[in-house]
């Protein structure tokens, strides 16, 4: 692939996050992202076969980087596991509070294909999901945390459950809720292992 080719796709990948987590994907034409990538739609045709090859390829684009952004969080916060924990939702809150903040892209893509199960985004957005978790898990496992799997289950469903309260009362302080919730777990757990956190 040519760096001009390349060039064009990544331009289209970057207009698309743009609008698309802006806009939502239905409310996004294929026209809009061409403008927005200064290129035709002749050229968005040429890197993706359709809109939903587009959105597949929006969450994936996304998968990575929002994995990292977690693990950075974990990583650098002071503190025993269950302040790690913890702090993902703390630096969840901070980015809630910015005003071009719509929530996790993965569930509000979700939302909108709830009709379509199978869609490759559906695919992209649970595996998503699913490496989170298997992450977490593994850093419960590592600490000698019993019922690992379990935990892991819980704080994700706090953490998406946030992400939801907070698009629903525009609120980040739930964030902060859930943080304390899943920072309680992880202690309770701690202390039932008799772990190293």
């Amino acid at each position: 692939m040519s760096k001009q080719t390349s060039s064009a796709r990544d331009r289209i990948l970057t207009a698309a996050n743009k609008l698309f987590y802006a806009e939502g994907i239905r409310a996004v034409s294929l026209d809009n992202i061409a403008e927005k990538a200064g290129i035709t739609k002749k050229t968005v045709y040429y890197h993706f076969k359709s809109k939903d090859d587009l959105i597949e390829a929006y969450l994936a684009s996304r998968d990575q980087p929002n994995l990292a952004l977690y693990r950075k969080w974990f990583a650098e916060a002071e503190g025993e596991l269950p302040d790690k924990v913890a702090a993902i939702f703390y630096q969840i809150a901070i980015s809630a509070r910015h005003p071009k903040w719509k929530g996790c892209g993965f569930l509000r893509t979700a939302a909108e294909l709830a009709n379509m199960p199978g869609h490759p985004a559906m695919k992209v957005g649970a595996a998503h999901k699913k490496k989170f978790e298997a992450w977490l898990e593994d850093e419960f496992s590592t600490r000698g945390l019993e019922a690992a799997a379990a935990l892991s289950r819980h704080v994700v469903l706090l953490l998406d459950g946030a992400f939801s309260t907070i698009l629903v009362h525009r609120d980040a302080e739930y964030a902060e809720a859930a943080g304390e919730a899943a920072k309680a777990l992880v202690a309770g757990a701690v202390n039932r292992s008799g772990a190293v956190s």
